[in-house]
Order: structure tokens, then C-alpha cells, then sequence
């Protein structure tokens, strides 16, 4: 009964990623084209069909582009405003998959960001490649990091009933991830990118960098900010090792909620309270900043995507990512604890 209903909270997908080919209007004004790069250690399926191209299994690095199309749902607007669920502004749809060699990659990527901080991302549970591709360009265009980000795609089977395969594949994908943290770093300078995790793929950063703090001793910040976004980690195994990886960062956030239900049910079927669950299992923890989204409406049922669908946590981690202004100083930020912030909701929210 427990595992039916996680598969039927995760079950739910967003209108924006799953009626993209009937809603979608080729030549329409009204769309746009959006570009992600990737890195990937998915296998390549032979499929030349751009939501195919990629499949669940393992394999060496790929690199390119994700080439989508955004068409706009305009008219939806004045009734996605009053209601307090999530509409989505347009329709996603992955046209094409165009692959690059692993140096064209980063140096496009180091040229487009004209000297600003690039942040890369990666995904949680339950996310074929062109599933996470949409993600991405969601969570590009929210946040503004157009120009200056990457997405990092493990292979995730992206099948409902595989929540225990994607977990095998998350501690495969950790050695993967921390080369690619590695070359990041390299190519940008100590201190000069940013990390940001979502849901399972935390727990492969959070490793990844682990394995980076054993390999190297350092007094100097490898990344500017570490951001963790409804990380589903056992909290207890976090807060072992963070006092390995937090000189690693200039700063770490974390976003939690007390309105998670897929981290409400990992908890359960872990036995061990996740990180990205409020609650007294973050007390104690220190040297980071911990930002609670609990106070925000609930507009997506899950209330594991935040940071795609709402317009004040999108804000917030722009803040951060974009200017570094730090939580103080933080708009629509409330104070509840030294490192303890809650985010309050907004009135477009």
C-alpha cells in the first residue's frame, strides 16, 4: 500500500511536459526556441527521435544540446493568475537532440557566460532524458541562467516501478559526476561555479563531493554556491559529512518542506526522516543556510517541484545563484533560526 502510493504521488506529471505534441502549434508566433546544454552518461538507443535518443542504461560521456520549443499558452494566463494551482505559461517540447564533442561543450559554455558563474544541474528520480531536459529548461528560464548552464543527465530509467534501479544508477552515476565537477572546476577557476540538485540527484552531489573532499585538502572554496532542492537524503548521513564538504563551498542551501509527499513516503520507506523534509531532524545542523518553503501554496500535488512552479522560490534562488545575496538580505525571507529561514508566499502566488 505504501510503495502503490508513492508510485501514484510520483505518477503525477506536469501539463507542461506531457501534452506537448498535441498542443503544440509549429510556426505559431507565439513560440519560442530554448537551448540546454548536457552532459550525459545515458545510453545511446539508435533512435533518431529526439525524445528517444537517449535511453535509462550506462555508458561513457555524451555531450550537446538540447534544442526545445516553448509555445505559449497565452490565453490560459488570467486564469492561471486566480487559481491556486499550477497552469503552466506554455507548452515544452524536445525537438531535437544535437550532439558535440566534451571540449566544444565547455567552451561554448565558458563563452556564453561572458565571465559570469555557470551553474550546473541535475535531476531527482523518475526522469528519462527528455523528461529532464524539459526540467532543465524550466528551471534555466526560472531562474535566468540562460547562457551560463548545464544540465547533467544520469541515467534515471524514468519508469515509475524503478525507484530502487534509479538508485543503483545515482551511485554509478557518482564517480561520472564528480569527473564533471572536476572539469568544471578546472575550466572556470576555484570558486566560480555553482551546483544545483534536485530530489535524488543531491544525494549523488552530496557523494560526489565527498569523494572530491577525500581526493583533495584544501583552504580555498572549490564552488561559490551548493544548492540542494528537496534533497532526498537521509539527514542523519548529511550531517556526517558535512563538516567534509562544506569547505568545498563558499556557501550550501538547502530547500526543505513540511508539504513534500514524495520525500514524506522515501522517509518512510527508508525508515530515516530525508533532508529535504522540515522538521527537528535540521536542528543542529550548522555552516549552511536551510530555507523552508512550507508557508507556500501547494500549486503542484506532489509538492516535490518547487522550484519549477513557484514564482517566489524561482526568485529566491535567483538571488542566490545569480547576485549571491545571501539569506538575510533576501527578499520575502523570515528569519526563524540562526541558519533557519522560511519563505513566505508572494501575491502572484
Amino acid at each position: 500500500m505504501l510503495f502503490s502510493t508513492f508510485l501514484a504521488i510520483h505518477g503525477i506529471n506536469s501539463i507542461a511536459e506531457t501534452q506537448t505534441a498535441t498542443a503544440k502549434t509549429p510556426g505559431s508566433k507565439e513560440e519560442t526556441l530554448q537551448t540546454v546544454p548536457y552532459i550525459t552518461f545515458r545510453n545511446k538507443t539508435g533512435s533518431e527521435d529526439a525524445a528517444d535518443y537517449f535511453g535509462g542504461g550506462r555508458s561513457t560521456v555524451h555531450a550537446g544540446y538540447c534544442d526545445l520549443s516553448n509555445t505559449s499558452l497565452s490565453l490560459l494566463k488570467p486564469v492561471a493568475d486566480n487559481v491556486p494551482f499550477y497552469i503552466p505559461e506554455d507548452i515544452v517540447t524536445l525537438e531535437a537532440v544535437r550532439e558535440s564533442t566534451l571540449d566544444m561543450l565547455w567552451n561554448d559554455v565558458k563563452d556564453s557566460s561572458h565571465g559570469r558563474r555557470p551553474t550546473l544541474y541535475t535531476h531527482g528520480y523518475y526522469v528519462d532524458f527528455e523528461r529532464g531536459c524539459k526540467r532543465a529548461s524550466l528551471f534555466q528560464k526560472a531562474v535566468g541562467l540562460t547562457g551560463r548552464f548545464l544540465f547533467f543527465s544520469w541515467p534515471s530509467d524514468g519508469i515509475l516501478l524503478n525507484y530502487t534501479y534509479d538508485e543503483a544508477d545515482l551511485y554509478w552515476s557518482v564517480k561520472p559526476l564528480r569527473q564533471t565537477l572536476l572539469d568544471m572546476n578546472r575550466r572556470f577557476g576555484k570558486g566560480n561555479s555553482n551546483i544545483a540538485a534536485h530530489s535524488l540527484g543531491a544525494r549523488g552531489v552530496l557523494l560526489a563531493l565527498v569523494m572530491m573532499a577525500q581526493a583533495e585538502q584544501t583552504s580555498t572554496p572549490l564552488f561559490n554556491q551548493v544548492v540542494l532542492i528537496a534533497p532526498d537524503i537521509d539527514a542523519e548521513i548529511f550531517n556526517q559529512y558535512l563538516p567534509l564538504i562544506a569547505p568545498l563551498a563558499k556557501n550550501i542551501t538547502i530547500y526543505v518542506s513540511g508539504n513534500d509527499h514524495p520525500l514524506a513516503l522515501s522517509h518512510q520507506i527508508h525508515g530515516y526522516p530525508r533532508l529535504g523534509e522540515s522538521g527537528k531532524h535540521l536542528d543542529g545542523l550548522t555552516g549552511i543556510n536551510i530555507i523552508d518553503v512550507s508557508d507556500m501554496p501547494v500549486r503542484y500535488p506532489s509538492g516535490h517541484l518547487y522550484h519549477l512552479y513557484h514564482k517566489a522560490v524561482a526568485n529566491d534562488l535567483a538571488q542566490l545563484l545569480n547576485e549571491g545575496i545571501p539569506a538575510s538580505q533576501r527578499s520575502n525571507l523570515k528569519q526563524a533560526g540562526k541558519n533557519y529561514w522560511r519563505l513566505q508566499s508572494t501575491m502572484d502566488e
